[in-house]
């Protein structure tokens, strides 16, 4: 089961073929950068200043000693090239991607889920960072109140805060402007600029070739009785978007929502991209799918025109643009 804020937590919300030419070589981001080269690593950078749903951390020198509570917030620390300042990680949604993997595999795994406070604090941490409000629960790292009394600085991201209301429009520059505070924090600003700047050069590549031109999705995310899908203001839309492709319930309000049967029966959606979780993999919806008698009977599914996607890059993070590409190249496969 992911780690959602709670009480969200208690609903899940709801890749493979060459493109084209142009985006063989392309990755929404780029290999762990260890080079210091034009970083603000040094002690004269500092203090630093980070906020985020209302909480305010300010750290007087690099963590030596962070750690990440959440995949998303994982995988940025990876992308940024910070393995080797980190004491522990917790939570996978689903598996590190083979780039950042031998990095991943350097720092120890403190728990298949959220570890307990007490094994958290016996790393003698100096930052923590999460992607949701969950891991601020005082069963597990305590408040972040808390840990600004006992020295602790911590950062949540702004997409997980608990009040919806301060959470930012799910964009692309807000996912960069997250890993731009992430990056004052460990000290290497330079490298979340870089990662930027290439994935916006992914992003224009994906625009130009448009993939999903005149095409109608379906986002299924989990769920049987009733299917839970990207909705219009989350991940799942900022990929779809990416690639030019229609998706059949933009006009929902959230990242996700409960969608309706009926009207996907009614919409016979040209493709069906199916989330890949521990909780609810892509083989199992697809087994749904095929078996219920009036599913089967969609475009997509009579044609096997499915698309899969780890959980993982379908939330607004650092393998968002990973998403777009590999939906981009999934499709194109295809054919129409």
């Amino acid at each position: 089961m992911r780690a959602l804020p709670l009480p969200a937590a208690l609903s899940s919300a709801a890749l493979a073929t060459v493109l084209a030419l142009g985006l063989t070589a392309c990755t929404g981001a780029p290999e762990a950068d260890t080079s210091t080269s034009g970083d603000a690593s040094s002690d004269s950078a500092y203090p630093v200043t980070i906020t985020s749903c209302g909480h305010t951390s300010t750290l007087t020198a690099p963590p030596e000693h962070a750690v990440t509570l959440n995949q998303g917030a994982t995988e940025v620390a990876l992308a940024l090239g910070v393995a080797d300042q980190l004491a522990g990680t917790a939570y996978l949604d689903d598996s590190i991607p083979k780039k950042w993997r031998a990095a991943y595999d350097s720092v120890p795994v403190l728990s298949k889920e959220y570890p307990t406070r007490e094994k958290l604090l016996a790393t003698q941490p100096d930052f923590l960072y999460a992607s949701y409000s969950s891991a601020f629960d005082a069963k597990v790292a305590g408040t972040q109140k808390e840990l600004d009394q006992e020295g602790i600085a911590s950062y949540l991201s702004p997409f997980g805060c608990e009040n919806e209301s301060a959470r930012p429009a799910a964009s692309f520059d807000a996912v960069w402007d997250e890993v731009d505070s992430v990056a004052d924090a460990f000290g290497v600003p330079e490298r979340a600029a870089k990662l930027r700047t290439q994935q916006r050069a992914t992003l224009d590549r994906l625009g130009s070739q448009d993939a999903g031109r005149g095409l109608t999705v379906l986002w299924y995310d989990s769920g049987t009785k009733t299917p839970y899908v990207g909705a219009g203001h989350g991940g799942p839309q900022l990929i779809l978007d990416a690639i030019g492709a229609t998706n059949i319930f933009a006009g929902m309000d959230g990242n996700w929502g409960d969608g309706n049967w009926e009207k996907i029966v009614a919409a016979d959606p040209d493709v069906i991209v199916l989330a890949d979780a521990s909780w609810d993999t892509a083989k199992d919806k697809i087994a749904y799918l095929t078996k219920d008698p009036a599913l089967s009977q969609l475009t997509a599914v009579k044609k096997r025109h499915f698309v899969t996607v780890p959980f993982s890059e379908s939330t607004p993070g650092v393998r968002l643009v990973d998403g777009a590409t590999a939906v981009a190249r999934q499709i194109t496969a295809l054919g129409r």
